[in-house]
């Protein structure tokens, strides 16, 4: 028998049978919401949702629910999912070697999608048991220039939000409008905690919602610089798209039919500047890492894992594979991302406390290789303009002002100019998920008799295009890709130790 996920189906005398499936061993009518999320997608509920289902198993923080908050259009569907299941979904950890383990997550208590009822959204913001308002909203979610890093007030929903009498439906909008609200009635503003993939992604939103808010009043703009706090947090977990295939598994394995299941590896790391005014719940109870300076670690992932990600998708779907863990099992690909991760990369990093370096970039190439996670290198590659210019594009810039090498960081530049074509090396079309995809691939397919094309964009690349240091292996990275292909191209770089 296959149970419907839901609440009444978990009190039903069937639910006793899911003897392989943890549930949530506290009463959810007594949770209560301390917590507002802004992006509920499969990173949210495999991270920040899971630490609060595990304290209020331990029968903590049970003022700290999650009420999820959708603003996309997309985001109906995470509306029409979460209240058929009662907001109830199932997690399941994928191990290396073929095992798997679920447990059904309760934290999430509400879920409100912004379009069909702003001021509801705005009144769940403005309760003083709101403490808390985090963010998963994506890199190119804080609404800023790549290169300049300022706030883009030109954005037309941006502009839209700020027009007289509007009802707001940006993030931004919504929240400073909750927070306007506060203020007027004297209560503290509430903690905004970003957990994206940016670095210094609390010093980024601090930046990103002052001047939103000073776009409407430099007053209000003042306030919010000087009374919100923004804490810096760096957060890990692989977790890929759900399929139909992990829906099947939940229900064959598991005995639970669940339309929108998260699946994710083993590892977990969430480290957190411990700014909460308001009070947090105690996070450090299930495996959060509280530290005065979140820098050294969100580098360390940042420019590592992240970055290492673009060098094997791009490499990767050009050389056939489809899976990162087809990548990563392509011995050329996984020296090449050592390579990176040690001469490039490893450079530019401050000291981590408590962090062998040396073995955390042999695991990470170890979580890249996991089978059983059958993360897609589509994924990786999406929105790559988004995470370049945050990810690679610092490391570049270092070693440039340091004297050292960028032969491996313009290679994975290269090999994006590359797959931003829109074909790949067997004539099969590419589907170029970017919000710059209209822009970039007439661009790339230029460079062909332009070569310094596609990085002449200084809203992505800055200077690079200027400085020969860059140029030289960008274009010889290039020219193999054009001519050899990806497969030669990395059995090249890798068999030299000058520019290829």
């Amino acid at each position: 028998m296959v149970l419907p996920l839901s609440t009444i189906a978990l009190e039903l005398p069937a639910a006793a049978n899911l003897t392989d499936v943890a549930l949530p061993g506290y009463d959810r009518d007594q949770v209560t919401t301390g917590i507002v999320h802004f992006g509920v997608g499969g990173f949210h509920r495999a991270h920040q949702a899971l630490v609060l289902d595990r304290l209020m198993n331990g029968g903590k923080a049970l003022d700290w629910g999650i009420c999820g908050i959708g603003v996309l259009p997309s985001d109906a569907r995470m509306r029409d999912v979460m209240d058929r299941q009662d907001g109830l979904y199932t997690l399941v950890e994928k191990y290396p070697d073929g095992t798997s383990t679920a447990r059904v997550i309760g934290s999430i208590t509400e879920y409100l999608f912004a379009p069909d009822d702003p001021a509801a959204v705005i009144e769940k913001l403005a309760d003083p048991r709101t403490r808390i308002v985090s963010l998963t909203i994506t890199e190119g979610g804080y609404n800023f220039d790549q290169v300049t890093g300022e706030f883009d007030s030109g954005d037309p929903a941006i502009r839209a939000d700020l027009a007289d009498g509007a009802a707001p439906a940006t993030v931004f909008g919504l929240i400073t409008a909750g927070l306007i609200l506060r203020r007027s009635r004297g209560i503290p503003p509430f903690t905004v905690q970003s957990c994206d993939n940016i670095q210094g992604n609390g010093d980024m939103a601090a930046r990103s919602f002052a001047a939103f808010a000073n776009l409407q009043d430099p007053e209000l703009g003042r306030w919010v610089r000087d009374t919100v706090a923004f804490p810096n947090s760096m957060v890990d977990r692989i977790t890929p798209v759900t399929t139909d295939e992990d829906r099947a598994l939940v229900a064959d394995r598991f005995g639970i039919s669940d339309e929108w299941p998260v699946v994710c590896e083993p590892f977990f790391q969430w480290v957190l500047e411990d700014r909460f005014p308001l009070g947090r719940p105690p996070y450090e109870e299930a495996g959060v890492q509280l530290v005065a300076d979140v820098e050294p670690y969100e580098l360390m992932k940042l420019r590592l894992l992240n970055a290492s990600h673009q060098g094997m998708a791009y490499f990767g779907y050009l050389s056939g594979h489809r899976y990162a863990h087809e990548a990563a099992a392509n011995p050329s690909l996984a020296a090449f991302l050592r390579r990176y991760m040690d001469e490039e990369a490893t450079p530019t990093l401050h000291p981590v406390p408590g962090v062998d370096l040396d073995a955390y970039k042999t695991t990470l190439l170890e979580r890249f290789a996991n089978p059983a996670i059958r993360d897609t290198l589509a994924r990786l590659c999406a929105e790559s303009s988004d995470r370049i210019p945050k990810w690679l594009m610092p490391v570049i810039r270092e070693n440039l002002t340091a004297g050292g090498s960028v032969q491996l960081s313009a290679a994975i530049v290269a090999s994006w100019a590359r797959y931003a074509e829109g074909m790949d090396e067997q004539g099969e079309p590419i589907a170029v998920v970017d919000r710059l995809s209209d822009r970039l691939v007439p661009v790339a397919r230029s460079q062909r008799d332009d070569r310094l094309a596609f990085v002449r964009d200084r809203s992505l690349f800055g200077d690079a295009a200027d400085d020969h240091r860059f140029t030289e292996p960008y274009l010889a990275a290039l020219d193999h890709l054009l001519v050899a292909g990806a497969r030669q191209t990395l059995q090249h770089i890798i068999g030299s130790n000058a520019p290829c």
